[in-house]
């Protein structure tokens, strides 16, 4: 791959926006009882990811004096200058633009504004005002990253319904614990850009309280699923080992062995997503879900 190719590539942050992607996936499986119908499953995925991949870039383009200071975001392509603002933004607006013609054009009108607001929400929203106003930018900012498997199901359904708000829920609760391990690692990263994270304002003893607060929350928020009757006991099996694992490291947490350990919680906090999600897609096949009955919607659109 060419140098500006690999440049624009990380613009998109590949690595976040692959388990965006993966979670919108599951929420296209886990809509219908077979199969999700191809066209929408296929134009949703692309318009899903190019919104996530837009959303980056503009991500980059706002945070470019944060990126400079910060050990960990020092080689991106702003921070180092081997790409301008004007074709960073040109590059965001394009992969916007034919993510919401992809959506509109192909899916359904639900999907692309439930995107579009998904985009502005992690963009605008969090990026540009709440990451640098409130130590609870995370928590607030959170349910812009909770949305794409919301997204997954209305591409294929063309509607919101409970158990897509479910999933909403498991990733935002999730969010929390998954970014202040890292921020915690980071912490003086953070102080130096001057970016209010929890463990810059109220310390790092404090925020690993609220990291256990959070999984233990997020550990009932999982078992949702199987109470509502939307998944099975492979499911809730699944989701009580892997539960209990990050309820481990997460006590841990507290008193931890070495300073590398809040990147090891951040670690384990990916996997267990992925295969939280996981558990959930295959308990889908065993138990498949009966189609919604009337009434049960929390919105269709006329």
């Amino acid at each position: 791959m060419s140098s500006i190719a690999h440049q624009y590539l990380e613009l998109t942050k590949p690595r976040v926006v692959a388990l965006i992607v993966f979670t919108a996936i599951i929420g296209m499986f886990l809509a219908v009882p077979g199969w999700p119908p191809l066209r929408q499953s296929v134009a949703g995925f692309i318009g899903i990811w190019l919104a996530a991949a837009s959303a980056a870039a503009i991500n980059h383009l706002i945070d470019q004096r944060i990126d400079r200071l910060m050990a960990r975001t020092s080689h991106r392509p702003l921070a180092t200058g081997s790409l301008t603002p004007i074709q960073v933004l040109s590059f965001a607006i394009i992969l916007g633009g034919l993510s919401m013609a992809i959506l509109i054009g192909l899916v359904n009108a639900l999907t692309a504004a439930l995107t579009f607001a998904s985009l502005i929400g992690y963009a605008i929203i969090y990026t540009a005002f709440l990451k640098r106003a409130t130590s609870q930018n995370i928590v607030i900012g959170g349910a812009a990253g909770a949305a794409p498997p919301l997204l997954g199901w209305a591409a294929v359904t063309g509607e919101v319904h409970p158990y897509a708000l479910l999933l909403f829920l498991i990733i935002f609760v999730w969010t929390p614990p998954h970014f202040w391990a890292l921020a915690i690692f980071r912490v003086e990263d953070y102080s130096r850009a001057q970016v209010p994270m929890l463990p810059v304002t109220h310390g790092v003893t404090y925020t690993r309280w609220h990291v256990l607060a959070y999984t233990i929350l997020l550990l009932i928020v999982t078992i949702l699923p199987y109470l509502t009757g939307m998944s099975g006991l492979f499911y809730l099996g699944g989701a009580l080992v892997l539960g209990a694992g990050f309820l481990y490291y997460a006590i841990r947490l507290l008193n931890p062995p070495d300073e590398l350990f809040a990147m090891k919680v951040f670690n384990y906090s990916i996997v267990y997503l992925m295969a939280l999600f996981a558990f959930l897609l295959v308990d889908h096949y065993l138990m498949p879900m009966p189609p919604p009955a009337t009434g049960s919607l929390i919105f269709k659109p006329v």
